[in-house]
Order: structure tokens, then C-alpha cells, then sequence
């Protein structure tokens, strides 16, 4: 028992210190990179009125954190990416569970949806904002519109694909649909759903963005827009840069999610064992 123990420490040691090794590299990497880049510009390697530095662009932050506008815009850009992220996921897997109840339903919709999802989302924009006017609503649907056919499309697959003995054996047992939804099709189907999440909410954010280069007055995607303009070059780097940062916490947290859920399995597993 002393050795499991033992052995099973040394496993979680090694573990971490991987993951150690893995974000120090990923810090030195930006790190060098930041440098190159600042070097660059310094040394005029590059145009820095074209390409910016890492030090005109903390300048910009900056100003924008100390009139406001930074978090203004941040905010108003990741509002309205949760919430189309949270409207996708509702959507998504009330039809799912929809086409997967009803066979003749899913053989109908299943080529819309394969349509709809192959239309370029940046075209339906302009129609989004004659239908709906400028604002945050006509944003969020543009943020919705991107990701959420694929995804409904991605979660029935995800169901569709359960395991068939599973399925039989709960109907041998009396069970009925409710009971294969809930026991079975959902649970089997969690990761691929949090790998879709993943995959969503970088779409979402697009869609967000895309939206907000047309019916927006506040935002980073207006932002951009607008600095580009306006040659403020400054402002449309750092812009993005936020964007990034947005994209990489939202990322983390899923990720964090993810690993909380199989941690709960695992214990749960090993608990019925």
C-alpha cells in the first residue's frame, strides 16, 4: 500500500512539474517575443507607426485604463460574447436533444442546418442589423448566428453516437427515452460537449466582433474599426491584444471546467468501484 502511495506521488510530482515546465516555456516564449519585438521597432527594423511596439501599446492601455474606455469596451465586447455563448449552448442542445428524440425530424432539418452553417456569417450581417436595427441585440444574434448551427449539428452527432448496448440494455430494464437521455446519451456525450464549448465561444467572440464592425458604437470590435480609420494604429493593436486576452481567459475557464467534470467522474468512478 506504502509503494501505490508512493509511486502514485511520484506520478503526481512529475505531473506537475511538466505543467510547470510547459507555462514557463509559454511565459519565455512571449516574453522573447515582446522583446524582438520591441527591439525591432527601436532599432527600426521595423515601422513602428505600421506595426506598433509593445511599449507604445502599454502606453495605450494606459491612457485608455485611466479614461475609462478600456473597460468600457472590454466589457461591453465580453458581455455580449457570454451571452451568446450561453443562448448557443441552450439552443444547441435543446434541438440536439429534439433531432435526437425524433428520427423524422432530424432526417428533415438535418441538410437546413447543414446549409445554414456553410452561409458566410460576415454576409448576413448587414441583413441582422435591416431587421433588427444597430445595438447590442443585433450583436448578440451576429455572435449566435456563427456558432450556433455547427454546434447543433456537433452535439446530435455527439448523441447519435452513443453507445448502442448501453441504450439496450437501459430499455431492457424498462427504461424509457428519459431514462436513455439522462443515464446514458448526456452523460457519454459530456466531452465531446466540452470540447463544443471550446470550440463555440472563440466562435462566438467572432461573431461578437463581426457584429460590432457594423452596428456598434461601443466595443473593441468598434474599436478596431474605428482606429483603423483614423490611422491609430496604437489602438487597434492593443485592441487585439485584448482580444486575445479575452479568448485565452475564456479558454482557461472551459478548460478548468473540463477538468473539474473528469475529476468528478474519476472520483465517482472509483467510488463505485
Amino acid at each position: 500500500m506504502d509503494e501505490t502511495a508512493s509511486l502514485q506521488s511520484a506520478f503526481v510530482q512529475k505531473h506537475r512539474r511538466h505543467h510547470r515546465f510547459v507555462t514557463l516555456c509559454r511565459i519565455l516564449g512571449f516574453v522573447l517575443f515582446l522583446g524582438l519585438w520591441e527591439t525591432s521597432a527601436r532599432l527600426d527594423w521595423i515601422d513602428s507607426f505600421i506595426f506598433s511596439s509593445p511599449g507604445g501599446i502599454a502606453s495605450t492601455l494606459l491612457g485608455m485604463g485611466r479614461d475609462g474606455s478600456l473597460f468600457r469596451h472590454t466589457w461591453i465586447t465580453l458581455y455580449e460574447t457570454l451571452v451568446s455563448f450561453g443562448l448557443v449552448i441552450l439552443i444547441s442542445f435543446g434541438a440536439a436533444t429534439l433531432l435526437w428524440l425524433s428520427g423524422t425530424l432530424s432526417e428533415i432539418l438535418e441538410p437546413w442546418l447543414v446549409i445554414l452553417n456553410s452561409l458566410p456569417k460576415s454576409a448576413l450581417a448587414p441583413l441582422l442589423i435591416v431587421w433588427l436595427g444597430s445595438g447590442p441585440r443585433t450583436i448578440i444574434v451576429a455572435g449566435i448566428s456563427v456558432a450556433v448551427f455547427g454546434s447543433i449539428i456537433s452535439m446530435y452527432t455527439a448523441f447519435r453516437e452513443t453507445d448502442a448496448g448501453k441504450i439496450k440494455l437501459i430499455r431492457t430494464l424498462g427504461g424509457g427515452r428519459g431514462h436513455i437521455l439522462g443515464k446514458v446519451v448526456f452523460p457519454s456525450s459530456l466531452p465531446s460537449v466540452i470540447s463544443l464549448l471550446k470550440v463555440n465561444i472563440g466562435l462566438c467572440l467572432v461573431g461578437v466582433i463581426i457584429g460590432e464592425f457594423l452596428a456598434a458604437r461601443e466595443g473593441l470590435g468598434y474599436l478596431i474599426i474605428y482606429s483603423s480609420q483614423v490611422f491609430r494604429l496604437n489602438y487597434l493593436i492593443a485592441a487585439l491584444m485584448i482580444l486575445c486576452v479575452i479568448a485565452l481567459g475564456l479558454y482557461t475557464a472551459i478548460q478548468k471546467l473540463e477538468h473539474l467534470i473528469r475529476k468528478r467522474r474519476k472520483l465517482l468512478f472509483t467510488g463505485s468501484l
